[in-house]
């Protein structure tokens, strides 16, 4: 009965494929979680400060601050590019690296010079597969992002802005909508764009008092805004790639169980059949015995 061994052997295998992907997905479904709820915490945080900047900010004192600064064309961006450190995710890395290579592709044609900072060993080898040159790789960053991994990627970028050497940076990361959904996007982090308000008012239509005055709050300010912007598409990330993981490892355990149904089904298709020729045979031997 060597198909019967064969499908034994293959039953055997999918099935311990099948714990393979239902522990991760248990274990993914678990990170999320966590990681969903860094993003819920993030988020107010992030409004209160584009709230507090879109209040103070008038185009007089834009002039006063380097990060608000608007260049007349972008010649030179830099683009921080954030991919997971491992895969079994489903199309997560693939949209993320499909989203910068789209952008990268859109300044170049406009004859802008663009630096890639990489962040996740799956954006680094894929660039390093291409031979595209980069200006930074890091892959030490995990799934549970602080502020203070944002601020070690931004801090230096934010320097150079401020110096003059780049015109804008850029930022591609999975925006976390749901579990379900974490589509990429490509977001300005320079220069500074003050949130516009809800209701009729800048901070000159509004009758504040400021304590310190309004330059103090925005050197203060700024800064915090911009880590703050880096740290949350770092959260999002990281819970978008556990998300994307939970719903690939669900999918490979459902295909699992039903090739184990349709395995197991031939298999027991062909033990009958097995078992229908013995029993002819000996019928047919019996007959002979008797003839």
């Amino acid at each position: 009965m060597a198909k019967g061994r064969e499908l034994k052997g293959r039953i055997k295998s999918v099935e311990n494929t099948r714990k393979i992907t239902r522990t991760m997905e248990m274990v993914a479904t678990s990170k999320m979680k966590r990681a969903a709820d860094r993003v819920s915490a993030a988020r107010p945080y992030a409004l209160a400060l584009g709230e507090v900047l879109s209040h103070v900010y008038t185009p007089e004192l834009a002039e006063q601050f380097p990060l608000l600064r608007r260049p007349a064309q972008i010649k030179r961006a830099a683009l921080v590019v954030l991919t997971a450190n491992r895969g079994l995710c489903g199309a997560f890395n693939t949209n993320l690296l499909r989203e910068s290579r789209a952008r990268i592709a859109e300044w170049e044609g406009k004859g802008v010079s663009v630096e890639l900072h990489l962040v996740g060993r799956k954006g680094i080898g894929f660039f390093k597969y291409l031979g595209r040159a980069t200006a930074s790789s890091r892959s030490d960053i995990g799934d549970r992002p602080t502020s203070a991994d944002a601020a070690s990627l931004i801090d230096d970028l934010m320097a150079r802005y401020a110096a003059g050497e780049l015109d804008a940076v850029f930022i591609t990361y999975a925006k976390y909508k749901s579990a379900l959904s974490t589509p990429p996007a490509t977001e300005q982090v320079l220069p500074v764009v003050a949130p516009s308000t809800s209701d009729s008012g800048s901070a000159a239509a509004r009758d504040f008092i400021l304590a310190p005055s309004a330059q103090d709050i925005l050197e203060a300010l700024l800064p915090l805004y911009v880590r703050n912007t880096v740290y949350r598409a770092l959260v999002e990330t990281a819970a978008g790639e556990q998300g994307a993981r939970r719903t690939a490892m669900k999918n490979a355990t459902d295909n699992a169980t039903e090739m184990l149904q349709l395995l197991k089904r031939t298999y027991n298709s062909a033990r009958q059949a097995q078992i229908t020729q013995e029993i002819a045979e000996i019928v047919g031997g019996a007959s002979a015995l008797q003839g």
